[in-house]
């Protein structure tokens, strides 16, 4: 007889349905006795009395004076695809799961949406940094709004372990204007703590009427402090346009739904008139969005070919994007500013303009968020986000840990930039050349050790005032542009 409180068949069904999912379009493949075993190993996480273990075919778990439970891992008949195992290996995992309930007041005590996301947590430690189970109160409320805005200039991430950290700043938001930087870890709201393993509460605790106060706890290094923070209307598109100084500079905080049209009217607005030196293209401290939009934009400052690639185990993650024309910009100079902060779909626009010999990237390595994630509702209203592409960019190389590398490094200091821009002036490549020549003749799977000493050569950092000066440089001087435009290779 089921014990009370937990739902075997709600947990056999959402098992399944996940499980099946990563058996057929997870990046990385993996058996059913893998799976079957890391999940276990996330009751173990809850309860270390727990001893799970695969042997000889067969699933166990275990206390230190007895046996629990047992039940083999499915067998397939040859030549059946692996996500056939999922509905079984479902029913297998919740006998076992409500074995461990029964035994274990630490799994009762926690519940059993605490013990679906510790099996979850645990299993994706084996797979990659961005798939993850999100639980049907999160999974709610990130349909319902856009997590951390909050009317309150600032958007929220997931830090180290359970920090949350201040991901992104709206110029002249209330946060920007109190004093708030990027990077500031929030530990709590009005009072109640924080945690990375719920954005989606911090989100809630955040929201409140245009006009009301809010107080938050936060921390900078050692340092703990307290802001109130005066609510007002959330604005929609973080996109802002200017022209200085014969340059149309355009920041770009995020990628929404409307960013690829209000990036064509900020650029067909902005280069009305005197014909500028070029554009600068801010993508410091964007946190990305939608790789759709990602590559319309890329697509307003080229006329053809290549923006990007996707490429995964299963057929439907390969697509190709190519731009349609016409070049908003009519082929003037374009200098992109990145800098560690800098991911996801804002990683790809600077590398299908750097690929393409369309632009000179400016700044740091960026954070190397190259994975997409496929939303998978489940029975209990939680979802299930799955990595199962990889972004790569037109030259072939991927983007995931590797990051967007600079042409024109500024986190080295001062007098190595001015260095190198002094180079480019008299034609010498820069120095980053050579490193950009290897990463860009690298193919996924990338080996760790490369990856780190190429990242190394321009360390990621926070964006600073030298990018812009810098970018303001290579407009001015035709000779400088040119010869970092032609060692993107």
């Amino acid at each position: 007889m089921e014990e009370p409180g937990f739902a075997r068949d709600q947990v056999q069904s959402v098992l399944a349905i996940a499980l099946g999912m990563v058996l057929e379009r997870h990046l990385d493949a993996a058996t059913p006795a893998e799976l079957g075993l890391w999940s276990l190993r996330g009751l173990a996480v809850l309860d270390p009395e727990l001893k799970p273990e695969l042997r000889a075919g067969t699933l166990l778990l275990s206390r230190p004076d007895r046996p629990l439970a047992s039940r083999p891992v499915p067998a397939l008949p040859p030549g059946t695809s692996p996500e056939a195992a999922a509905v079984p290996l479902g029913l297998a995992l919740a006998a076992l799961f409500e074995a461990g309930w029964r035994a274990s007041p630490a799994l009762r005590r926690a519940g059993q949406e605490a013990m679906l996301r510790s099996a979850f947590e645990e299993l994706f430690n084996h797979l990659d940094p961005y798939s993850r189970y999100v639980s049907p109160a999160e999974a709610l409320a990130s349909r319902t709004r856009r997590v951390g805005q909050a009317g309150l200039g600032f958007s929220l991430a997931a830090g180290r372990g359970r920090e949350v950290v201040v991901a992104a700043l709206a110029p002249d938001g209330p946060a920007a204007r109190a004093g708030l930087r990027p990077g500031d870890r929030l530990l709590a709201v009005e009072g109640v703590p924080v945690s990375a393993r719920n954005l989606a509460e911090a989100a809630l605790l955040l929201e409140g009427a245009a006009g009301t106060p809010v107080t938050l706890s936060l921390a900078r290094g050692r340092r703990r402090f307290q802001l109130v923070l005066r609510r007002i209307p959330a604005v929609a598109e973080p996109l802002a346009a200017e022209r200085r100084e014969e340059v149309l500079w355009i920041r770009l905080h995020s990628f929404s739904g409307l960013t690829e049209a209000r990036m064509a009217v900020a650029l067909r607005e902005g280069l009305r008139g005197p014909r500028p030196r070029g554009v600068v293209l801010d993508l410091r401290g964007n946190r990305g969005g939608l790789l759709g939009q990602a590559a319309a934009v890329a697509g307003n400052f080229l006329s053809d070919g290549v923006l990007a690639r996707t490429s995964g185990r299963h057929p439907d993650a390969v697509r190709v994007w190519e731009a349609s024309g016409p070049d908003l910009t009519a082929g003037l100079p374009v200098v992109v500013l990145v800098d560690g902060r800098t991911a996801s779909a804002a990683e790809i626009v600077a590398a299908a303009l750097a690929d393409r010999g369309r632009a000179v990237v400016v700044g740091s390595a960026t954070m190397g968020k190259g994975l997409i994630q496929l939303v998978v509702p489940l029975p209990n209203g939680a979802e299930l986000l799955v990595s199962w592409s990889r972004v790569l960019a037109p030259l072939g190389w991927p983007i995931q840990g590797l990051g967007v590398l600079p042409m024109l490094c500024t986190s080295l200091g001062t007098e190595a930039t001015q260095a190198a821009l002094t180079g480019l002036r008299q034609g010498q490549p820069s120095p980053m050349a050579p490193v950009l020549a290897r990463a860009r003749a690298l193919r996924a799977p990338l080996p760790e050790a490369e990856v780190a000493t190429l990242r190394s050569a321009c360390p990621p950092a926070e964006g600073r005032p030298s990018d812009e000066s810098a970018a303001q440089t290579l407009l001015e001087v035709a000779e400088a542009y040119e010869t970092a435009i032609g060692g993107r290779r």
